[in-house]
C-alpha cells in the first residue's frame, strides 16, 4: 500500500490537469449518477482522488465525506473546495480499510476509478454493502481488464517494482458483478461506453 501511496502522490499535481479522456462518458455517469441523488443523503465517495466528482454532486446531497489514499490529491481536493466555496463535502486522507462507519447509515457510496486498484475488493465491497442503508446505492466505475487484457495480470506487477504504476488487479466484467451481487447487491443499472472502457454500474443494497 505504501508503494501505491508514493506513486499517487508523486502523480498527484499532473493528474489534476489532467483532462478527462472521455468527456461525453463521463457527463453522462454524472447524469445517471443525479438521478439516484436526494437532498437529504449522506454519501460517502472513496477513491476519491483530486475531488471533482464529489464536488460536481455536493449540491445535489446534504454531505459527502471524501477519502483517499493520497495526501497529496486530498490537499488539492481541499483548495478545489475552497475555491469553490463548497462547505458540504470534506476531504480526508484514509483508506476505505481505514474507514470507521456505523453499519446502515449511508445512503450512497461512490467509488469511482478504484475498485480495480484494491488489494481486495471483496472486503471493499462487503464494507459498503454494510455501511449502506437498506435501499441505499453503491455508484462505481471500473477498468475490467480481464475482458480485454489477461496478459496485464503479468506486467502490472514488473511497472509496480519499478515504480511505474501503482497495484492495479486484473477481474472481468461478470467477475466485478458477481462479487457485488454475491455481497447482497442488486444491479440496478449498467453501462459501458464501449470495449476496453470503464464498467459504469449502480448497485442497490437488497432491503
Amino acid at each position: 500500500m505504501r508503494q501505491s501511496t508514493k506513486f499517487w502522490d508523486r502523480i498527484a499535481e499532473r493528474y489534476s490537469r489532467k483532462p478527462v479522456s472521455d468527456e461525453a462518458a463521463y457527463q453522462k455517469k454524472l447524469q445517471v449518477t443525479r438521478e439516484y441523488l436526494r437532498p437529504e443523503m449522506e454519501v460517502l465517495e472513496f477513491g476519491c482522488g483530486t475531488g471533482s466528482t464529489a464536488l460536481v454532486h455536493a449540491p445535489n446531497v446534504k454531505q459527502i465525506r471524501a477519502i483517499d489514499i493520497s495526501s497529496k490529491m486530498i490537499e488539492i481536493a481541499k483548495g478545489k473546495a475552497d475555491a469553490q466555496n463548497v462547505d458540504n463535502v470534506t476531504f480526508e486522507t484514509l483508506t476505505i480499510e481505514q474507514l470507521d462507519v456505523d453499519d446502515q447509515t449511508l445512503d450512497a457510496v461512490f467509488g469511482f476509478s478504484i475498485l480495480h486498484l484494491l488489494e481486495n475488493k471483496e472486503a471493499a465491497i462487503a464494507k459498503v454493502y454494510d455501511m449502506l442503508k437498506p435501499g441505499g446505492v453503491f455508484v462505481s466505475s471500473t477498468v475490467c481488464l480481464g475482458d480485454t487484457m489477461k496478459f496485464f495480470k503479468f506486467i502490472g506487477p514488473v511497472g509496480r517494482v519499478l515504480g511505474l504504476m501503482p497495484l492495479v488487479r486484473v477481474f472481468s466484467r461478470k467477475e466485478l458483478e458477481d462479487s457485488l451481487t454475491d455481497a447482497g447487491f442488486d444491479i440496478d443499472y449498467a453501462w459501458q461506453p464501449g470495449k476496453g472502457k470503464a464498467v459504469f454500474l449502480v448497485a442497490k443494497r437488497r432491503d
